[in-house]
């Protein structure tokens, strides 16, 4: 095995029931849920693992997932299983990766991006906003149609092929078509409750930067690749910055994950929810090999594999 990452999940890979195997078998992960309830205020037990309504709202979303992600790596770390060379995340996914990185708290990402989805889900009225994923047409292509089209931008570079789109409802609708003439195999709107990672949310990120004032960033014990640049992160001056742009800004996560491939990263390994960031990566590499550990039982049976290497 060359150089490991660790990778983390965003909005969108949510499911009642995340994380429940971990909090009912580790002490550890147990402990992440019940300082998250602490910090939050928030019966973390019954969002996560109850089927609900406040799961997919934004303000609730992203603290869930965060939790989740860090609960699951705090028994990974109890096992002594073996520490990444970097890590990165998509989107609030970058938070977690900056905890397991050692950059910020377990509580204060929990507590910060509980920050974050309330003013995301506060910075454009309902309906007022849209995303939708762009299929089967280059990055560069999309970037060329956008470029005369006012209100709406790549929000995420997911993998070859897939691009979502983000800005106002109308603009985005006026895109969709545009992009669909010009090549575009597939425009998918989103069910997802606001335009992030466009400009419309640089306020929310001009807001958020005033609660990052409260967290303390500490000196890295691994560098982590930030989604607003695709590159390595391994000083402390640039992390507020960064996480405040963030927020409208595109999302490079292909380009991170070709980043990583470049450093001689060949292993991933997605900590969270969900297998969105691995099929992500099957696109980007053939050869990168990637592991998801979901379940309880998805890291026994990494645990074993990696045992026997």
């Amino acid at each position: 095995m060359g150089k490991l990452a660790y990778i983390f999940p965003g909005q969108g890979a949510q499911k009642a029931g995340m994380g429940k195997d971990f909090y009912e078998n580790s002490a550890e992960s147990r402990a992440v849920f019940d300082r998250a309830q602490e910090l939050l205020g928030l019966d973390m037990k019954a969002l996560c693992f109850e089927e609900n309504d406040k799961l997919d709202i934004t303000e609730y979303t992203q603290a869930a997932m965060v939790t989740v992600s860090l609960a699951i790596l705090a028994e990974m770390e109890a096992r002594g299983i073996r520490k990444p060379d970097v890590t990165a995340g998509l989107s609030l996914g970058e938070y977690a990766a900056m905890a397991a990185a050692g950059v910020m708290s377990a509580e204060d990402a929990i507590w910060t991006v509980r920050q974050r989805g309330i003013l995301m889900q506060e910075a454009v009225p309902p309906g007022k906003g849209a995303m939708a994923a762009i299929l089967a047409m280059k990055a560069g292509e999309i970037e060329a149609v956008l470029s005369g089209m006012e209100d709406v931008q790549i929000a995420n570079y997911n993998c070859p092929g897939q691009i979502v789109i983000s800005g106002r409802t109308e603009a985005v609708e006026a895109a969709c078509e545009a992009l669909l003439k010009a090549g575009a195999r597939r425009a998918v709107k989103l069910n997802v409750s606001g335009p992030f990672h466009s400009a419309l949310l640089k306020e929310a990120g001009e807001k958020l930067a005033k609660v990052l004032e409260k967290a303390e960033i500490k000196e890295h014990e691994i560098p982590y690749v930030a989604n607003v640049t695709a590159e390595y992160v391994t000083g402390t001056e640039e992390v507020r910055e960064l996480l405040k742009q963030q927020v409208y800004s595109s999302v490079k996560w292909q380009q991170s994950v070709e980043t990583m491939l470049a450093d001689g990263v060949d292993t991933f390994v997605e900590i969270g929810p969900g297998r969105t960031l691995t099929s992500f990566i099957r696109k980007i590499s053939r050869a990168a090999r990637v592991y998801n550990v979901e379940t309880w039982e998805d890291l026994e049976k990494l645990q074993q594999d990696w045992s026997r290497n």
